[in-house]
């Protein structure tokens, strides 16, 4: 029942957008009555972290496994595999990460975000430690600085499909990230 639920309200969210779902029209496209939706959920707000949680989940599953299983590659294929990954996870349902991008007040939802923005930080740091050739003071604050800056170049680049072909930008980007993290000595 409760996923059942948590469809129906990504459904919703879908076709009616965040300000006009409600518990009434999640209920309604589950097919069960209101009465039943709050035995599981007591508001609008719990089933759409509910979606929200589902959707985070899923995304950092696969992320975390294109980081985890790749971790013993040299930098510049670490990078292109983990850009293939996330932009073939986010590519599935565009429409889905629209809402959650533009409609979704971050205050309220960015909780999942962030955690799981902690993880692959996380992993990415790791790596760092592990590569003595890397070139940065700081591998936490580097870690945070190349997270945020793939997830938010990344996600424009699905939702706004700019006339650059996506083995050029995986390029590109790659470039930039391994740029960053080039050969070099650590200062000590």
């Amino acid at each position: 029942m409760v996923e059942r639920i948590i469809a129906a309200g990504q459904t919703v969210l879908l076709r009616d957008g965040y300000e006009k779902a409600s518990t009434n029209r999640v209920a309604q496209e589950a097919g069960i009555s209101p009465g039943s939706l709050y035995q599981y959920f007591p508001d609008k707000d719990s089933i759409l972290n509910a979606v929200i949680d589902r959707y985070s989940d899923e995304l950092s599953a696969r992320l975390t496994k294109v980081l985890a299983d790749r971790l013993d590659l040299p930098g510049p294929e670490l990078v292109r595999a983990t850009l293939e990954g996330l932009l073939e996870a986010l590519a599935e349902n565009v429409e889905f990460l629209r809402l959650v991008v533009e409609q979704l007040p971050r205050a309220q939802f960015g909780d999942k975000a962030a955690a799981t923005e902690q993880r692959v930080s996380d992993l990415v740091s790791t790596y760092l430690v592990l590569q003595p050739s890397a070139r940065v003071q700081d591998p936490a604050a580097a870690a945070w600085l190349l997270v945020r800056l793939v997830e938010h170049v990344t996600v424009q680049y699905v939702l706004e499909r700019p006339a650059i072909a996506e083995h050029l930008f995986i390029d590109e980007l790659t470039r930039i990230v391994t740029s960053y993290l080039g050969p070099t000595t650590r200062p000590r």
